[in-house]
């Protein structure tokens, strides 16, 4: 999977998928190995996932897993053929992703205004769209942030994403304005990583997952995540007129075609707030 150049959370996921397949084909066929696998025992595994009630999007990543995993092992001549090879992938329920309105954006704002740190977390993904995992493993060395104290400063962050694709995020003054007061209160280590915990370690995925889900229950935000701020972010970008390539650079995306569903997005929401706000 590292020769593939796979993100690690990536790698973990397909590892866990294959482990499941490869256990399955065990149990139920008494396969011990690679080359006995048919492109039957695939369909067979497809059917299995789908009685369970597996979703779409779950059955689309098993498959995705497998395809890859002999196609490594074609690759370097392991197997004489390849079971996975042109295999569809399952169709995918569409969920139209969750946003926050701007109010409440306004309130989880409010709402983590007191702690310096959780702030600084919020309004990076507030202000830049970032992934969960490009915030965890930001460190000091990715940001430049001014520290001269005026409103009009842009700094950035250097990030790398999908595919281990490095980009830089601009940082509008709002993000530089929490992130520039955190740091002055961040406690001295030799821990890189930006955001740090309380005994001076660096803050896990889960860790500033936790962080806002409690500040999304005290502003009383429902069914939403950390992903959900990366939603709100493109959306309201788009809403606002932010140019649709800015908004593609931003948030990584390799084609402007993922990016531009928020456009039905935004359109969504501005006729929300209009229906709203009747005068």
């Amino acid at each position: 999977m590292a020769l593939r150049n796979f993100a690690e959370a990536t790698r973990c996921g397909y590892a866990a998928d294959l482990r499941h397949f490869l256990v399955h084909l065990a149990a139920t066929f008494g396969i011990e190995s690679v080359n006995e696998v048919q492109r039957t025992h695939l369909h067979q595994y497809l059917a299995e996932l789908d009685r369970r009630g597996r979703a779409g999007a779950t059955r689309a990543r098993k498959i995705a897993a497998i395809k890859s995993f002999f196609g490594y092992l074609e690759d370097i001549g392991a197997i004489s053929a390849n079971p996975a090879r042109g295999m569809p992938r399952p169709k995918q329920e569409v969920h139209e992703p969750r946003v926050l309105t701007e109010a409440e954006y306004s309130r989880l704002q409010e709402a983590c205004r007191g702690h310096q740190r959780d702030r600084a977390i919020i309004q990076l993904f507030l202000q830049t769209g970032l992934r969960l995992s490009e915030v965890a493993n930001l460190t000091l060395l990715d940001a430049q942030v001014p520290t001269n104290g005026i409103p009009s400063s842009i700094g950035a962050v250097r990030v790398k994403g999908k595919g281990r694709k490095q980009r830089s995020v601009t940082l509008n003054w709002k993000a530089c304005q929490a992130i520039v007061a955190y740091l002055t209160d961040r406690p001295a280590t030799d821990c890189p990583n930006v955001f740090l915990s309380r005994n001076g370690s660096a803050l896990s995925g889960r860790a500033i997952q936790r962080i806002v889900k409690k500040y999304m229950a005290k502003a009383e935000i429902t069914h939403a995540t950390v992903h959900t701020l990366r939603h709100t972010f493109a959306t309201h970008m788009v809403r606002k007129g932010t140019n649709l390539r800015v908004v593609q650079e931003a948030l990584g995306h390799t084609s402007l075609q993922t990016t531009s569903r928020y456009i039905s997005l935004a359109r969504e929401v501005m006729d929300q707030q209009l229906q709203a706000n009747a005068l």
